[in-house]
């Protein structure tokens, strides 16, 4: 058996203020940094030993993985970054007060930009320009549906997280709501038509183990202090 715990990370000052931000860095707010310390110690009671840590090239992830780390006594383990599990690109509703997208548009088509699978927010007109991406010539989208978000986050799973499970290693990820919707909806087979259905809180661990064939053996959401 090998185990995989994926975290949200914690509230963001977006979260807070109920702004879209996909690929725009915020940081984490007070609360946000005390649910990674809850998960930290959540994590410490289960006792699991991580191999290898994953987490976005956004701060706001990078942030709670070095503060679960550290609660966990795991600094010490790699920490591969990639740009792969970033937050979905809201296009152009990033930067926006959803609740003043949902009087614009009504709660029905903002909830299928939000929740469904294939919908496409608004584009960008022009495309970002982030240094961070360009030195890996990659081209930040002008907006991403859930299904795009998916094809561009199973190969680091494919090339990277797979492999080292099936080595018996461990394995922590640390991302955003639609990267992790978008990978529960790959491990738990979910329908396209279901997945407006799933939502991931920040900072609620969900912890999977697996066969050696890397078939899903169980399924625990894990419960933190207080609840």
């Amino acid at each position: 058996m090998v185990d995989l715990v994926i975290v949200r990370h914690g509230q963001s000052q977006a979260n807070r203020d109920n702004i879209f931000t996909g690929w725009t860095d915020v940081p984490l707010t007070t609360k946000g940094i005390e649910q990674g310390v809850a998960v930290g110690k959540a994590l410490q009671q289960t006792g699991i030993q991580f191999s290898d840590a994953n987490t976005s090239y956004m701060s706001r992830a990078i942030v709670t993985t070095n503060i679960i780390l550290e609660e966990i006594d795991q600094l010490y383990i790699p920490v591969h970054k990639t740009w792969r599990l970033n937050e979905r690109h809201y296009g152009a509703l990033s930067g926006r007060n959803k609740a003043v997208v949902r009087e614009e548009v009504g709660g029905d088509q903002l909830h299928r930009w939000r929740r469904g699978y294939t919908e496409v927010p608004p584009r960008l007109t022009v495309r970002q320009h982030d240094r961070r991406y360009d030195r890996l010539g990659v081209k930040m989208p002008l907006s991403e549906s859930l299904a795009m978000t998916q094809r561009r986050l199973l190969p680091f799973w494919e090339d990277q997280v797979a492999p080292r499970l099936l080595d018996g290693k461990n394995q922590l990820i640390v991302a955003h709501g639609s990267s992790l919707r978008a990978l529960i909806k790959y491990l738990d087979a979910i329908p396209d038509d279901e997945i407006d259905q799933v939502e991931v809180p920040n900072g609620k661990p969900i912890w999977y183990r697996f066969d050696e064939h890397l078939q899903v053996v169980k399924k625990t959401f894990i419960t933190m202090d207080g609840e």
